[in-house]
């Protein structure tokens, strides 16, 4: 074996933590990885690994020599991905980010066509409303408000429009009042986004009243589909989208509050890397999921 294939099978043992684990990774025995180790470290005059019962670490020598490995490594995964995508079938797995509510409500119920029409794709979805770095995660894609957007050099597309309106539980509001207005607003539990989120501010952008609202109570969850199932459980008034609270509204589990309210709306997008050098799994999953979401007016009926 040449130098550079023992150079992506250090990369793996240092990666894998052990040899016996490098070895199931890349189909071979551990005597056989073991012994390209061996000859890597006859070739470079130094001790690479030090050898424990718990496992194997990189020396000092062999952390810095491990950094020009990995490097090596993520050229070759990335001609190799190159290669196998030159029929342009999309395959392999698709690493997917999405917002926990957006995840939940819309994304997950649209995967089942997707992964129909591209039976060689395996999704791999993660659902976080933290701020998500595609190049550094190895994300393919990520489903996030417009606003999220913190790399310029990213790419979006437009999937919808996300309005939001003020809702609760019947029983509630069967126990607490029906709010007609801001100031009325204020005596009620509003259900909050933790963390420091403009989410809370509830204010108008209709320009006659000009109403600013700071929504306190005391409940607060760590993502708006903690918010939702809140207000299912009639704990108080929430601010939700509409493609969350609109089938709510339907079935009388929620009461749409102040319907004259008219929140900021939003853009959700689908966001990824460029667009020239875009695998063929990923093009496919924007394509779809602009075609799947292209008839807003389901999720922006008013309740």
């Amino acid at each position: 074996m040449d130098i550079s294939g023992q150079m992506l099978i250090f990369a793996t043992v240092v990666e894998q933590g052990s040899i016996s684990a490098a070895a199931r990774s890349i189909g071979q025995t551990p005597s056989a990885v073991s012994k390209q180790i061996g000859l890597l470290e006859n070739r470079v005059h130094y001790r690479l690994l030090n050898r424990t019962r718990a496992g194997v670490s990189p020396t000092q020598e062999g952390h810095e020599f491990y950094e020009k490995c990995k490097a090596m490594a993520e050229k070759f995964k990335e001609a190799e991905a190159m290669m196998r995508n030159l029929d342009g079938i999309p395959r392999g797995e698709l690493k997917i980010a999405s917002t926990v509510a957006f995840g939940k409500s819309q994304l997950i119920p649209a995967l089942p066509a997707f992964m129909e029409e591209n039976p060689e794709v395996q999704v791999s979805l993660d659902l976080t409303d933290r701020e998500i770095d595609l190049r550094s995660e190895e994300f393919d894609a990520a489903i996030c408000f417009a606003e999220q957007r913190k790399n310029p050099d990213a790419v979006v597309r437009r999937l919808m429009q996300s309005r939001r309106v003020l809702c609760a539980s019947p029983e509630y509001l069967e126990r607490s009042g029906v709010p007609t207005n801001f100031a009325e607003l204020a005596q009620h539990n509003c259900l909050r986004v933790a963390g420091k989120s403009n989410r809370n501010a509830w204010n108008s952008v209709e320009s006659m009243t000009g109403d600013r609202f700071e929504a306190t109570g005391s409940f607060k969850g760590n993502s708006t589909d903690v918010v939702f199932r809140a207000a299912l459980a009639g704990i108080g008034i929430a601010r939700l989208p509409c493609y969350m609270a609109n089938r709510k509204f339907q079935s009388g589990e929620l009461v749409h509050v102040m319907p004259e309210y008219a929140p900021p709306s939003t853009d959700i997008v689908v966001m990824f890397g460029d667009r020239r050098n875009l695998a063929p799994k990923t093009r496919a999953l924007v394509d779809y999921m602009v075609r799947w979401f292209r008839d807003v007016e389901d999720y922006q009926m008013t309740g």
